[in-house]
């Protein structure tokens, strides 16, 4: 029995022993696979830093080719000889100028990447239809970028290839683009025969109907509605599927958002929550060197409200219409040349009551400047008034006072431009005609109406007087063009036609853009009421045909839109989108612009 019981001690230690060794063969395995799979977590977030290190060097490349294009400008140099004796981003393989390699830092990672063109570069293409921006024309341009993340002892943990194409679509190919709340609510029948685009929220709402035959596109979100109130116009509202005009869903009287899901039956003509584009900034129309429009004017005309330019506006200043270089400088010989021409002139007598002040106003006679180009040269020896760098003639026209970049009372007013050519029958035609400001623009009567030419207006804010306006500084105009509690005439308008490209400056509803400005009060008069007008409109038409687009609120003015302002009564509107926008050629000249990227390819290669 002792022997018995010795046995099963003994037997018993050995299985504990043996279990002993199993278990510490299952620890050291347990701490062998933790110490693996530690180790390959760590490959794999050195990994995974290494793959987010150089896509951020691929990120930083296409924002590059996106801000030069926005610039007005493309990328220059030359990428690095990827058939070369020696590696790309090697000493003596660096590439130059905007496609050289570059060196970052991230995460502990040393980044070098580089750009390549396309040989292709550029094509015209038009966007597919089912694309954001379908239909319309664009200027293509394709790259490949190429990035590669180092460690800091050597060892490559990523190199990443991305193609990628920047196009640039004109603005003026929208019947309406805003980089702000867009609200298009007007009471008689409307009918937009293009794109609408925002990059804020849209409103969309009529008291009788309204068509938009175009992609609709927004950044922010749809409403069937008003923003100004929580409440809903009475008639339908329609927009492309792209086959037929469907309407959108009724609003019940109150103000209804439109979320995406909502709108599939438009089979992406309605798009809502896109990526916002990036426009030219307002100061892109400030007369100053670097800024694009007073750099590539054809001739820059300036009223300077300081004679002397000692910058004191003094009493006895007298005000002097000059020609100016891109420094800033007088041109004396072509100011006293254009003066002699009597087609510049000074006017005081125009009464703006939405802003409640005379306007210092600089007067430029559209066909006597033309034949005052045209006779002079004053374009230069090689250039007249069939120039066709940038698509054509770029007029830049200015007041220059102590008020310039500030609330002011200054303007620009075109007259007499019913046909954009000279009146010398010999005279070469012109390509197109874009007249820009800073500053407040009134047109004055048809404008090219006859003959139409490729044209557009970019400008703070934007004023239209009718054809029944009288001549600038006649008598007629100072006895009407009073302070509202002088006894004078009613001045009522009569039927006009304009065929331009707008852009300008537009009030936001409430004072705020987005949801904090919804039921805040003042209505900015929306699309219908973007041109700012000072008549009697009752009975007669604006025919317009063109593009509205609005950047900003306006940086000069501030007077707002009020219904039933005394000095003005709605025109009844025969808005329209120009058609002849949808070809590139027909553009007018220098026509501003939004850039945005497609990304074709991304490629990681693994054979590091």
């Amino acid at each position: 029995m002792d022997r018995w019981n010795g046995s099963q001690r003994g037997f018993a230690l050995i299985t504990v022993m043996m279990l002993l060794a199993l278990l510490m063969t299952m620890i050291v395995g347990y701490f062998t696979l933790t110490r693996i799979e530690l180790s390959t977590t760590r490959s794999s977030m050195n990994s995974f830093r290494g793959l987010y290190s150089a896509e951020a060097g691929l990120n930083i490349r296409a924002a590059d080719v996106r801000e030069i294009f926005v610039g007005y400008n493309r990328p220059g140099g030359e990428g690095p000889d990827l058939a070369g004796a020696t590696d790309a981003c090697d000493p003596g393989n660096l590439g130059s100028g905007d496609y050289a390699c570059r060196f970052h830092v991230f995460e502990d990672r040393n980044v070098q990447s580089f750009l390549a063109e396309s040989p292709e570069n550029p094509l015209s293409i038009v966007i597919p239809r089912g694309e954001q921006y379908q239909n319309l024309n664009a200027q293509e341009y394709g790259y490949t970028a190429y990035s590669e993340s180092t460690a800091l002892d050597g060892f490559t943990e990523a190199m990443l290839e991305m193609r990628f194409k920047s196009r640039l679509v004109p603005l003026f190919q929208f019947a309406a683009f805003y980089n702000k709340d867009l609200e298009i609510l007007p009471g008689p029948a409307m009918t937009l025969a293009g794109p609408v685009h925002s990059n804020g929220d849209l409103y969309l709402g009529t008291n009788d109907t309204m068509q938009i035959d175009g992609q609709v596109t927004t950044a922010g979100e749809l409403y069937h509605g008003r923003k100004n109130t929580d409440t809903c116009m009475v008639g339908p509202v329609g927009v492309a599927d792209p086959g037929t005009i469907t309407d959108i869903p009724d609003c019940n009287g109150t103000r209804l958002h439109l979320p995406q899901p909502a709108l599939v039956s438009w089979n992406g003509m309605i798009r809502t929550g896109i990526d916002p584009v990036t426009v030219p900034a307002p100061e892109a129309l400030d007369p100053v060197p670097g800024e694009i429009y007073w750099e590539k004017a054809d001739i820059r005309i300036v009223l300077d409200l300081d004679e002397d330019n000692d910058g004191d506006y003094d009493a006895d200043d007298t005000p002097a219409v000059v020609v100016r270089n891109i420094d800033g400088s007088d041109r004396l010989l072509d100011s006293n040349t254009l003066n002699a021409c009597g087609v510049v002139d000074r006017s005081e007598t125009f009464y703006n009551n939405r802003e409640g002040t005379s306007i210092e106003m600089l007067d430029v006679d559209v066909r006597g400047l033309l034949d005052c180009i045209h006779v002079n040269d004053l374009l230069g020896p090689l250039s007249g008034i069939d120039e066709t760098s940038e698509g054509g003639l770029v007029w830049y026209l200015g007041v220059d006072g102590p008020a310039s970049n500030t609330l002011n009372n200054y303007g620009v007013r075109v007259h007499n431009g019913a046909q954009l050519a000279s009146t010398d029958p010999l005279a070469p035609a012109i390509q197109g005609l874009t007249v820009v400001t800073n500053q407040a623009v009134y047109i004055q009567g048809n404008y090219n109406a006859v003959n139409k030419r490729p044209a557009a207006f970019l400008a703070d804010s934007l004023n239209i007087l009718s054809s029944a306006w009288d001549a600038p500084g006649s008598a007629a105009e100072q006895s009407a063009s009073q302070e509202p509690d002088v006894d004078h005439p009613d001045r009522t308008a009569a039927d006009t036609a304009i065929n331009a490209a707008f852009l300008a400056g537009t009030d936001s509803t409430g004072g705020v853009e987005g949801t904090a400005g919804q039921d805040a009060g003042q209505y900015n008069g929306g699309l219908e009421n973007y041109p700012r007008f000072h008549e009697k409109w009752s009975g007669k038409w604006l025919n317009y045909r063109g593009s509205f687009v609005s950047l900003n609120t306006p940086r000069h003015v501030d007077g707002a839109w009020i219904y039933g302002d005394p000095q003005y009564k709605a025109p009844k509107r025969n808005f329209g989108y120009d058609t002849a926008f949808d070809q590139a050629e027909n553009l007018p000249p220098l026509s501003p612009r939004f850039t945005y990227l497609r990304q074709e390819l991304f490629v990681r290669q693994f054979d590091l």
